[in-house]
């Protein structure tokens, strides 16, 4: 039973993934900043870690994914590019990370870097007056190599795992249930009756049942194994 739902369960994970078509990821890293020998006070390093989630959030707007979108003439919409991005902070650092994720690893790529490019521009333009912060692309996307999904390790690690305490509690649960008794030793000590006798199995031979149907007679040999009264 076990063997049985860890090769049905990990088989089952398999061809799931390999149904699945392979989705790619390009990252870029925005440094978030201020420009020296301006008037504005200079950021603390509070204030610049505070600024760096705010920005975070600000990469993920439509006005971004738009600005994209024209950039590279793509034939979708802002939100459905902004399903397949996702922003965050990098630690206590000034580093945003951003990510994408499509189908095609080119498409990916570039789509990544327009949006880091437009991002750049955005603030660039908005602190011209303000408070001169700015936003550069520290490190550009590059073509990304491997799908990160499907997952072949996870999915078969998580497959077998499941699978096997699947099994084992399958197992256990039949065992319980089983009520048979498969020796005389076993009905003896479930009853608490002696075993007065057995009946054998016996398997006639299609030879045997033939003489059978015909008249003639011929007692049948006994099977090794027999079963208890």
């Amino acid at each position: 039973m076990i063997i049985l739902v860890v090769v049905g369960l990990t088989g089952a994970s398999v061809g799931l993934s390999l149904a699945q078509t392979p989705t790619y990821e390009a990252s870029i890293k925005i440094l978030i900043g201020q420009e020296r020998g301006t008037r504005t006070p200079r950021i603390g390093v509070d204030e610049a870690q505070l600024l760096t989630q705010t920005m975070a959030e600000a990469v993920s707007s439509r006005p971004i994914a738009l600005a994209a979108i024209r950039q590279l003439n793509l034939q979708t919409d802002p939100d459905k590019l902004l399903e397949n991005l996702s922003v965050e902070p990098v630690g206590t650092t000034q580093f945003i990370e951003v990510k994408y994720e499509n189908t095609s690893p080119r498409k990916a790529q570039l789509i990544a870097n327009a949006v880091g490019e437009e991002f750049s521009t955005k603030i660039s333009d908005l602190s011209a007056n303000a408070s001169a912060v700015t936003a550069t692309v520290w490190q550009p996307a590059t073509l990304p190599q491997d799908p990160v999904s499907p997952n072949f390790p996870l999915n078969i690690g998580a497959a077998l795992v499941m699978a096997t305490a699947l099994g084992v509690g399958l197992a256990f649960l039949l065992e319980h249930l089983d009520d048979t008794w498969r020796s005389p030793e076993e009905a003896e000590q479930i009853s608490g009756l002696p075993t007065l006798g057995v009946i054998p199995q016996f398997k006639a031979s299609k030879h045997r049942n033939k003489r059978s149907r015909d008249g003639l007679y011929s007692p049948p040999e006994k099977d090794a194994e027999s079963v208890p009264d």
